[in-house]
C-alpha cells in the first residue's frame, strides 16, 4: 500500500518506520558492498495427516447383552469410578426379578454398604411399610438403585458416577420388564426421567422410560425428615399399584 505524507508524519512521530509499498522492509547495506541474497523461501513438506484415534465403544456396549448372573458379576467386578475404592461391597438389587412393580432408589448407605442390599436402613423399614399396606412384600417388587456403590459419608451422586452405572440400571431394568417403575427421590427421577423438575411438580403424572410408566415419588429417607408428606407418598403408591392391574399400560 501507499503511505500519504500525513501518514508518513504520523508514523515518524512513533518512530515507526513505514512499510514499503512492496511489503517487504529494504535491507540496509554500507557504500560499495554487495546486497546480501535473499534468503531462500522455504518450501513447505507436507507432513501427512495421523490416523484418527479408535473412539471407544459406547459404556454399555459389555452389558446390554447380559443376563442376571454375569450382570451381577460385572457389577461386583465394577472400577468405573473412584466409588469403588471406599465400598465394603456393591449393592445390585433384590426382589423378584420378574416382578410387575419396579423401584428405583438413588444410591446405597451405610448399612447397605455392609449388607449389600437396598434400603435395609431405616428408609427400607418405611419402604417395607408401605409395601405391607399395599399388599406387597419385599420379595415381590424389585428393588434397584441408580449407584451400585455407596457414595463417601453419604453424599449425593455425582454425574459423572450416574454416568458410569446407568448402563446397569438399564439392563436391570430391561431383564425385568416391569409394569410400572417408581421412582423414588431427585437422582432416581434423573436418571430415568432426565428431568430437573421439581418432585412436586412431576407428581401425580404417570411418565414414560421408554414404554414403561414410570410414576414418581418422594424417597423413604426424605419422608423420615418430612412426615407430613407421607400422605402425597401414599397417593403416588396407590397410582403405581392402580397400573399394575390396567390393562391400558400392557
Amino acid at each position: 500500500m501507499r503511505w500519504t505524507e500525513r501518514q508518513q508524519a504520523l508514523l515518524g512521530a512513533m518512530q515507526v518506520r513505514p512499510w514499503p509499498a512492496g511489503g517487504v522492509l529494504p535491507v540496509a547495506t554500507a557504500p560499495g558492498s554487495v546486497a546480501p541474497a535473499p534468503a531462500p523461501v522455504p518450501v513447505p513438506v507436507p507432513v501427512p495427516a495421523a490416523a484418527p484415534l479408535a473412539a471407544p465403544p459406547p459404556v454399555d456396549t459389555a452389558v446390554r447383552t447380559l443376563d442376571w448372573p454375569a450382570l451381577q458379576a460385572a457389577v461386583a467386578a465394577c472400577r468405573a469410578c473412584d466409588l469403588c475404592e471406599g465400598r465394603r461391597q456393591t449393592v445390585f438389587g433384590v426382589g423378584d426379578p420378574k416382578a410387575s412393580v419396579m423401584l428405583v432408589g438413588e444410591a446405597p448407605g451405610e448399612q447397605e454398604d455392609i449388607q449389600g442390599e437396598p434400603f435395609v436402613g431405616a428408609a427400607g423399614q418405611l419402604l417395607d411399610q408401605i409395601l405391607a399396606a399395599l399388599g406387597l412384600a419385599r420379595g415381590q417388587v424389585y428393588i434397584a438403585n441408580t449407584l451400585k456403590c455407596r457414595p463417601p459419608r453419604n453424599r449425593n451422586p455425582q454425574p459423572a458416577e450416574l454416568a458410569q452405572c446407568a448402563p446397569f440400571l438399564t439392563r436391570q431394568i430391561e431383564l425385568v420388564a416391569p409394569r410400572v417403575i417408581v421412582a423414588m427421590g431427585r437422582f432416581a427421577i434423573d436418571q430415568l426421567l432426565a428431568s430437573d423438575a421439581p418432585i412436586g411438580r412431576l407428581r401425580g403424572q404417570v411418565h414414560r422410560w421408554r414404554e414403561v410408566p414410570v410414576v414418581v415419588t418422594y424417597h423413604p429417607a426424605y419422608l423420615l425428615r418430612q412426615p407430613a408428606d407421607k400422605a402425597k407418598a401414599w397417593a403416588d403408591w396407590c397410582l403405581a399399584l392402580s397400573l399394575v392391574n390396567d390393562d391400558t399400560t400392557s
